[in-house]
């Protein structure tokens, strides 16, 4: 299949924004907030470290010129917020951003090239490298902003040729390639001397990424540098230099005190001489199971990612496995060295650093041992390393935790502390005052101002990371997220972000379960019952109330393979009956009892075991109608797609007619006709952007193409509840609706910016969909207006929605006190017109006086205004004259108000109008 640019997806994406009929309807950021989200970069005012950017994976760049008190989003005007990189001249203010995060982590979106704002976040230009996807460091001369250095990683899934070096000499108009290595390789760190910028070092990093298997290491790997400003190269970590130079080689990163003093942490995935090797894994897994049973799930996950694992199995998976005398410890590791030698024969060496001293000659390994439970063996997500700018020895390091050394590297001491979150990505150390340090982490910003010992916490904006949002159906009805890297948390639908909590000490969103937060069911009978989980299918039904946490992830039988569970396990209760649960492995699951015991009711639906470090071969999404309890359907991560009508006692393929091979990203069962289907298939780990949309009428027999003008890869789709003619699609750029059943789409997300949505679902009863997006937290969106745009409404020329009575309160105009606000009366009109032009609307009384008029000007689609209950003085005095029984005066805000009564607004649009009843009554008394 032919791949598209990221460039023209967003410039059609672009147009179908212009057009939406939708931009009255808005979407309201719910939060949280205080778990925050990845920090990939910082760019610090050096003259006033108080003022400063953080560049955000998914979330775009923030500002903050309060020490982080509060920030503000400068790139939510931008056509994407996925960031790899963030330079700024100080002096000038102006931004360049390097788009697509470079952690290559499954969830690291590409990126449009390189964004430049000259106006401090105003506005956004493209100023090229549209197809290197993920770039890591943008150099600027502070002399002349027009000579531009890039590092570009490239694609992330696949290989091209825009990737390494590349240099501008007339601000982005042009670019050279000045160094590129090879269509697997890109560059992943960029240092330049600030006394002699014509001294840069690069890192060069070869990976190969793919939905099963991640190898990221490789001879291309390697440091170069350049004595002229980035216009040509040179390997300075041959063989014989000192650093590795072999197949081992991962990802490097590079900080450089002065021209000819250059530190170097790498990761190194050479394995360690076996006399070397902890061997804990084996050891444990060589004690007799009632002993291993006891050993703690932090110390067996510990030993599973130290020798590679952990994207694949955890703790509780293998403990799964040896319970009830299912398998001895002894047949797990036979299984485990057995399909996986590669990663069992020893441990790797992981995180090291390297120093050089005479400009990257010669380079000495710094620490004297092994660096452990830094890197594990996904160091493809850390290698970042800083330095004192006026002492060389003191050096940090990022990884799980944050290391600090005063002695060049020779031994490390961690600084991270207990409202500091793991997984650090980037830390800048203040020149003038190095014991003030700002880092950047999977949760967001933290400062020190003692260099580690006590750490302040930046988390005041909602840059979660949502993988998967749920709804409970109480009145005041709670959402549910489960969020990269930051657990479940769950909390009120009204939220708004605020810091009155601080006086109460009571954040409103609860934390209900640590790890990669995944999907949430709850009983609607009793919702303090939740069945959430973390990743891998390491699934607990909690009861609240009782504060009771079973695990309840389905086991492989005695003699048989262990399960393979999907990163983002799915899990449904049936709406038929909320005792009964599905959870898919590569077999789809029943269980009757909510989870205690289990049934599998499929055979393996996938196309089976692929083999590769990362869990693959799985099930991603489930359905079950609403119309026929045991009518099912489950889509796989490899691309099939399977239908049962008969409880899982036959299954049907019903993909081959689609396009093959993709993550099946939703399935969705109609609810409003029972043989209908909707699909939606998912090229992200193909780096193909192309939006696939699918629906079927006969069960999955046939498929139409549901994806007209829809421009970026599909995460979830879902159908309203009241109107079966309108669809909602949530994109890795988006999020869009269709008034007629995916024929064509609009843009949906006034309010938000082009974020990626993950996860979506529609609150029935309060008539709301609830947005999960990876990167900005959780919105809102009120449907009531939205559902009733049927056939009938949209062929009209003006439709007016109902108006709500109001109760007439003597503070209208008010204060409730000297320092208070007044107590303001409004009322949002709404209507819909089918062209863009003047609309007059007027408001009579009982006797038939107009008591207001006004002209609007509509928009084409859904539109709104807003009534503050008020009338003219001249109207006033005239109504005062004809019914001696009132009297209208002034309140304390100059504005005299409707009183009790009865009546009419008619909104008229050319020769046609529309009128609605609406009344102010009497409070009680």
């Amino acid at each position: 299949m032919k791949q598209l640019t990221l460039l023209f997806l967003l410039i059609v994406q672009s147009a179908i924004g212009q057009n939406s009929f939708f931009n009255a309807v808005e979407a309201k950021n719910i939060g949280p907030t205080i778990m925050s989200g990845r920090v990939v970069d910082l760019a610090v005012n050096p003259k006033n470290p108080t003022e400063f950017y953080v560049a955000y994976a998914t979330g775009g760049l923030w500002y903050t010129n309060n020490n982080g008190t509060s920030f503000t989003p400068v790139m939510d005007s931008a056509e994407t917020v996925n960031c790899g990189s963030v330079t700024v001249d100080w002096n000038s203010g102006t931004i360049w951003v390097g788009t697509g995060e470079v952690n290559a982590s499954r969830s690291s979106y590409a990126g449009v090239g390189v964004l430049k704002s000259s106006d401090k976040g105003k506005s956004w230009e493209n100023i090229g490298l549209k197809d290197s996807h993920h770039i890591a460091r943008i150099w600027v001369d502070p002399k002349n902003n027009n000579e531009l250095v890039v590092a570009s990683v490239g694609h992330l899934y696949s290989t091209n040729k825009e990737r390494g070096i590349f240099k501008s000499k007339d601000g982005g108009n042009t670019w050279k390639q000045t160094l590129f290595i090879a269509e697997d390789t890109g560059i992943i760190d960029l240092v330049v001397s600030k006394n002699n910028p014509k001294i840069m070092f690069a890192s060069a990093w070869q990976k190969d990424r793919k939905a099963w298997h991640f190898e990221g290491n490789g001879e291309k790997s390697g440091i170069y540098k350049s004595e002229d400003g980035g216009t040509t190269w040179q390997l300075m970590t041959t063989k014989g230099s000192g650093f590795p130079a072999d197949n081992g080689v991962g990802r490097i990163g590079l900080a450089l005190f002065d021209e000819n003093t250059i530190y170097a942490v790498l990761d190194n995935q050479n394995k360690r001489p076996k006399s070397a090797s902890k061997n804990s894994l084996n050891i444990m897994l060589s004690t007799p199971g009632d002993d291993f049973m006891e050993i703690s799930n932090k110390e067996l996950n510990r030993a599973l990612k130290a020798k590679g694992f952990r994207d694949k199995y955890r703790a509780e998976n293998i403990k799964n496995w040896v319970a009830d005398n299912n398998m001895e410890p002894k047949a797990v590791l036979e299984f485990l060295s057995d399909a996986n030698t590669a990663l069992f024969e020893t441990e790797v060496i992981g995180c090291e650093v390297y120093k050089s001293e005479d400009g990257g000659k010669s380079w000495k390994k710094a620490n004297q041992d092994y660096i452990e439970d830094m890197f594990y063996t996904y160091g493809y997500y850390f290698a970042n390393i800083s330095v004192d700018e006026k002492n060389p020895n003191r050096v940090y390091i990022g990884g799980v935790p944050l290391l600090f050394s005063e002695d060049g590297g020779k031994t490390f001491s961690i600084i991270s502390k207990e409202n500091v979150h793991a997984d650090h990505h980037v830390t800048w150390v203040n020149p003038e005052n190095p014991n003030h340090i700002i880092n950047g982490n999977d949760g967001g910003v933290n400062i020190s101002y003692d260099n580690g010992a006590h750490w302040i916490k930046c988390n005041s904006e909602a840059l979660g990371q949502l993988y998967a949002v749920n709804v409970d159906y109480q009145d005041n009805y709670k959402v549910y997220g489960g969020m990269q890297d930051n657990g479940v948390w769950y909390g009120p639908n009204n939220y708004s972000h605020n810091v009155a909590w601080h006086q109460d000490g009571k954040y409103p969103y609860q934390e209900l379960m640590g790890g990669d937060g995944m999907q949430t069911q709850i009983d609607s009978r009793n919702p303090n019952v939740v069945f959430t989980g973390y990743q891998f299918g390491n699934y607990y039904r909690i009861n609240q109330k009782e504060g009771k946490f079973d695990y309840i992830t389905p086991k492989s039988l005695k003699d048989e393979k262990p399960l393979r569970f999907n990163w983002q396990t799915p899990i449904l209760l049936s709406s038929h009956n909320q005792d009964i649960l599905y959870m898919g492995s590569n077999f789809l699951h029943r269980s009757m009892n909510q989870g205690e015991t289990w049934e599998k009711i499929s055979g393996d639906l996938t196309q089976g075991a692929k083999e590769g470090n990362v869990a693959f071969g799985t099930i991603s999404t489930i359905s079950e109608s609403k119309f026929q309890f045991g009518l099912l359907y489950a889509g796989s991560d490899d691309g099939k797609i399977h239908v049962s009508k008969d409880g899982g006692a036959s299954w049907q393929l019903i993909s081959a007619n689609l396009p093959p091979n993709f993550w099946v990203s939703r399935i969705v069962a109609s609810s409003h006709k029972k043989e209908r289907v909707y699909v939606t298939l998912n090229g992200y780990r193909n780096d193909i952007f192309v939006s696939f949309v699918f629906v079927s009428e006969d069960y999955g027999a046939n498929w139409r193409s549901n994806a007209n003008g829809l421009t970026n890869a599909v995460n979830v789709i879902v159908e309203d509840a009241a109107n079966e003619n309108i669809l909602y699609v949530g994109t890795d750029n988006g999020l869009f609706i269709s008034l007629d059943k995916g024929e064509s789409w609009q843009d949906f997300s006034n309010g938000m910016p082009n974020v990626a949505v993950h996860d979506m679902v529609i609150q029935t009863k309060a008539k709301e969909l609830v947005v999960g997006t990876h990167g900005r937290s959780i919105y809102k969106i009120s449907l009531s207006k939205v559902q009733e745009l049927t056939d009938v409404v949209v062929s009209k020329a003006v439709h007016l929605y109902d108006i709500d009575n109001r109760t007439k309160s003597e503070r209208w105009g008010n204060k409730g006190y000297a320092w208070g606000e007044v107590n303001a009366p409004s009322q949002t009109i709404w209507f819909y017109s089918n062209s863009a032009g003047p609309i007059n609307y007027t408001i009579t009384n009982e006797a038939g006086i107009v008591v207001y008029s006004e002209k609007v000007t509509a928009q084409k689609g859904l539109n709104s205004f807003i009534y503050d209950y008020s009338l003219s003085k001249e109207v006033a005095s005239k109504w005062n004259k004809k019914d001696k029984t009132i009297n209208l005066k002034e309140a304390n805000d100059n504005k005299i108000y409707l009183p009790v009564g009865k009546y009419k607004l008619v909104l008229s649009k050319d020769k046609q109008s529309e009128s609605k009843s609406f009344e102010v009554t009497a409070p009680k008394k």
